[in-house]
């Protein structure tokens, strides 16, 4: 195991306070039967968390480092606090600071219950580098399966995956202005089988807060969903209103929202929602439905977790805007966005203004989505996800007017009977690459291109409310900005290898041609068609969607047919979207 070494003054403390690393040694070298599946909380054998004012009654990496009790708090992760990350349900531990409150995974047998398409885990791995051990699951039907756990570390873990990042580390020695990272990490489990107990890895320094079933909700279908592009300062906004206009593909009886403070470090109050059908502008065809939180009006969103609103009996038609509004009665200054919305939205004056049903209140605009991630509508077939960059996202598409591609193909599917007619969901992020983060992954920035395909996977296509089908249509940005073909084909295999592990059917999508576009050079457009040979030829994906055949000049192969070309060289217009969602061969979804 790897040992931090934190200096004389610290290895001085830890020698007048050596209780807690005894013990986390003791029941180290003297585990709990295994025989009978208990709690988790009862096979807690580890403290990591402290208050700040007595550190040493904690000691997580076993060299007297602990997560400060006050950061914790400041997060919105309280003792008992439910959390809902990636659309798993888990609860913070009911433990206060100084006493056990994780488990170092070693073979124990762990009571779980519940059906899904995944475990989630809230972990972190203190040995320096990430954890990985394999585990079981054990079945109400006496079956089995196994899986593989991976913990990045909590001091050196990427930014871009984690749960949560907290500003400081707890020393004997004093107080450490660094961050400490806390992950969830979601592995694949056999659908339609009710979980009975898990058994976690034998891995050194992996650490287990909590575990839980995720939910498999057949019962749901995506209608509209955005990513995360960036954290970046807002307004300020204080007691506003936000009125977000959002555009459906597939329709239905009952509706619930998704609002993500994915990348914060505080929790955002949400006073309040409503929903309603749009009519124009900020104004509602009818009285705006309330929205409700666990029977409550608004809610309280953790850092880095999620809040779905409960399900309302509300007539969602199918390509159609909606008007989604909550209100924010405290000070934001700084929110999780979508930037690129291509849509106009609507801010308030002062006041609690979600039941609005006149628009007089609504008196600014912003073209994009804070806070809001997901639509979802009761029943229907499932959902298709589409993970790609600012062709996707509908960049140089006309505003306030849905034409990115994936509307055109979400049209396309509700005006068919051949196949299901599936939800379509937007993950398009401009700027974004698949094997490099744009945007950190923490703190406010003013870049907005995202972390990468690779590293917003688990959350923008493998939690997806009922995905189906992954369609990846990246790879541009990288060869842009100087990746390899052989760096963009490794990123693309993991992905699709990836979302099979969890029962999706994954497409891939050839690269577009974009000579005459500054960074678009020969080089770049080498790249780029050694890509598409290997989309093109390999058996990686379920099914190939030739775009850059269906754009391209076949004078000139390197460059888009000017009809297609919004100007720029680099993203199609209206009519060149409308030609790859034509394009499309439906029954490959």
């Amino acid at each position: 195991m790897r040992r931090h070494v934190w200096g004389p003054a610290v290895a001085l403390a830890l020698l007048s306070v050596g209780g807690p690393t005894a013990s986390a040694q003791a029941a180290r070298e003297a585990p709990p039967a295994r025989t009978q599946p208990l709690p988790l909380e009862r096979l807690f054998d580890n403290t990591a968390v402290s208050d700040d004012a007595r550190p040493g009654t904690a000691d997580f990496d076993g060299a007297g480092g602990s997560l400060s009790a006050q950061d914790l708090t400041a997060a919105g992760w309280t003792p008992g606090r439910s959390l809902t990350v990636q659309g798993a349900g888990l609860t913070w531990p009911r433990r206060k600071a100084g006493g056990p409150d994780n488990v170092r995974a070693d073979g124990q047998s762990v009571r779980v219950r519940g059906r899904g398409d995944a475990l989630a885990f809230l972990v972190a791995g203190t040995g320096g580098d990430a954890v990985t051990g394999t585990g079981v699951v054990r079945y109400a039907n006496g079956s089995r399966s196994s899986y593989r756990l991976t913990a990045p570390d909590w001091r050196r873990g990427p930014l871009a995956t984690k749960a949560v990042a907290l500003p400081h580390i707890n020393t004997p020695g004093g107080q450490l202005a660094e961050k400490a990272r806390l992950y969830v990490v979601t592995v694949p489990i056999t659908r339609g089988r009710d979980v009975a107990s898990v058994e976690l890895p034998r891995a050194d320094d992996l650490h287990v807060f909590a575990l839980s079933v995720r939910a498999d909700r057949r019962d749901w279908t995506g209608s509209w969903a955005a990513s995360t592009s960036g954290y970046t300062a807002v307004g300020p906004w204080t007691d506003r209103t936000l009125r977000l206009v959002v555009h459906t593909s597939a329709g239905g009886p009952r509706v619930r929202i998704r609002l993500d403070n994915t990348f914060a470090a505080a929790p955002v109050r949400i006073g309040s929602a409503t929903v309603a059908v749009q009519a124009s502008g900020a104004s509602p065809r009818s009285t705006p439905v309330p929205l409700s939180f666990r029977g409550a009006t608004g809610a309280e969103i953790p850092a880095g977790a999620q809040a779905f609103s409960d399900p309302l009996g509300f007539d969602v038609p199918a390509d159609t805007n909606l008007l989604v509004s909550f209100h924010l009665p405290g000070t934001v200054t700084a929110a999780p966005v979508h930037t690129q919305a291509i849509q106009r939205s609507y801010v308030s004056v002062p006041g609690d203004h979600a039941a609005a049903a006149t628009p007089e209140a609504y008196t600014s605009t912003i073209t994009n989505w804070p806070l809001l991630t997901g639509v979802d509508v009761g029943g229907g077939p499932g959902s298709v996800v589409l993970l790609g960059d600012s062709i996707t996202d509908g960049d140089k598409s006309s505003p306030d007017a849905n034409r990115r591609w994936p509307n055109v193909l979400s049209r396309r599917l509700l005006n068919q009977d051949a196949v299901p007619r599936y939800g379509v969901l937007n993950h398009g992020i401009s700027a974004n690459r698949v094997v490099t983060d744009v945007y950190t992954g923490d703190g406010v920035s003013t870049s907005t291109g995202g972390v990468s395909a690779l590293n917003r996977l688990d959350r923008d296509v493998l939690a997806q409310t009922s995905a189906r089908t992954a369609l990846v249509f990246q790879g541009v940005n990288d060869v842009r900005w100087g990746a390899s073909a052989d760096q963009v084909i490794a990123g693309l295999r993991q992905i699709a290898e990836r979302a099979h592990a969890r029962g999706l059917r994954v497409l891939a999508a050839t690269i577009v041609p974009c000579e005459g576009e500054t960074r678009c050079t020969a080089a770049a457009d080498a790249q780029r068609v050694a890509v598409n040979a290997y989309i093109r030829s390999n058996s990686d994906f379920d099914g190939v969607l030739d775009f850059d055949a269906v754009v391209r000049d076949p004078e000139r192969p390197s460059r888009m047919l000017p009809a297609y070309d919004s100007g720029d060289h680099l993203h199609p217009g209206d009519a060149g979207l409308a030609a790859l969602a034509e394009s499309v061969d439906l029954k490959l979804l």
